[in-house]
């Protein structure tokens, strides 16, 4: 099972695609920067990816 669901993330975002173009973006500034919004203990999933899913889901990430 993926975390978290696509259905859960759709509630927060738009649309699927708007949920794919801020995903990668700040996928790549956690790749860059090394700059995390929760402390690492508190992510499920190791790859930045996932992390960047997680962070929507908890309101961390404002998608205007």
């Amino acid at each position: 099972m993926i975390y978290p669901s696509i259905d859960k993330l759709l509630t927060k975002v738009g649309s699927k695609y708007l949920l794919v173009q801020v995903a990668a973006k700040r996928s790549k500034q956690m790749a860059e920067t090394g700059h995390y919004q929760m402390p690492e203990s508190k992510y499920k999933c190791s790859k930045n990816i996932g992390r960047v899913l997680e962070e929507v889901m908890e309101d961390l990430i404002h998608i205007k």
